[in-house]
């Protein structure tokens, strides 16, 4: 029987699960959805099968991929408040390899909603585990703040992303999410990490650029990606026309530069 049950074990199929990744700050304006959105559609067109998690009520994460959140039968708000499975409210996108669960304007409320139940830092979580299996990696857009809806991503992730913008202040607040990450880390997810820095509206031209690259550094050594993210109408103008700057318009140097971070990250992931 123990020859049979060691057999049965190293016969099985080893199931790969995805990755999963929470997009977070909780300062405004620094391209958090922006990054969630163009980064999931990247790894989408290297090949990794890909979802994003909309879970930030603005529901811009959405609408950036094309899905209209109004027609959605199923949302985050009730995957966390309803109790719907996580397999009910996957949506596929005309983008190669992308797909997502859309937001719902409902979200702003369901903190208060969740605040009694048991294991409430856990819904987001629970509800992911059962589709793991169904894709490579898995984005999450937090909403911009620290409280039950951030917390319950972190929980559900493997790794934080941070983007931070390359303007004054860009340190604002920061200090803040880290306490939050380490909090989670000691209390629900051990193996909570952070993934990277993405620097954002980046222009190499300015001196305080620069300076805000070095303070970055500083704070945040060896996790800051080599590939900025540089300002571009482009990217600005892509979410209007629900479409990922890469498919808005290949060719811009915003494209470029997701590519390019898509793969710095997957190359530092095989590494």
């Amino acid at each position: 029987m123990i020859e049979l049950g060691l057999e049965f074990i190293f016969s099985k199929k080893v199931i790969d699960l995805a990755k999963i990744i929470a997009v977070s700050n909780q300062k405004g304006g620094v391209g958090k959805t922006t990054s969630a959105v163009n980064l999931a559609a990247a790894f989408g067109a290297l090949g990794k099968k890909t979802l994003l998690v909309d879970v930030d009520p603005q529901g811009n994460a959405t609408s950036g991929v094309g899905v209209d959140r109004r027609s959605a039968k199923v949302t985050t708000y009730d995957i966390l408040v309803n109790d719907e499975k996580a397999s009910g409210a996957i949506v596929q996108t005309e983008f190669q390899n992308l797909a997502v669960i859309p937001s719902s304007l409902d979200l702003a409320a369901a903190e208060l909603e969740i605040v009694d139940r048991d294991k409430r830092e856990a819904l987001i979580k629970a509800a992911l585990l059962p589709i793991k299996a169904d894709f490579d990696y898995i984005f999450i857009d937090c909403p911009p703040s620290l409280g039950l809806i951030t917390t319950n991503s972190l929980n559900a992730s493997d790794t934080v992303l941070i983007p931070i913008q390359c303007e004054y202040y860009a340190l604002e607040g920061l200090s803040q999410l880290m306490n939050t990450v380490r909090r989670v880390k000691r209390m629900y997810n051990p193996h909570l990490d952070v993934e990277g820095v993405i620097l954002t509206m980046y222009d190499g031209r300015l001196n305080l650029t620069q300076q805000v690259v070095n303070e970055v550094k500083k704070y945040f050594p060896r996790r800051v990606y080599s590939t900025p993210i540089p300002r571009g109408v482009r990217i600005s103008e892509a979410p209007s026309y629900g479409q990922p700057v890469i498919y808005y318009d290949a060719s811009c140097k915003g494209s470029k530069a997701y590519m390019d971070l898509a793969k710095e990250i997957l190359k530092k992931e095989r590494g």
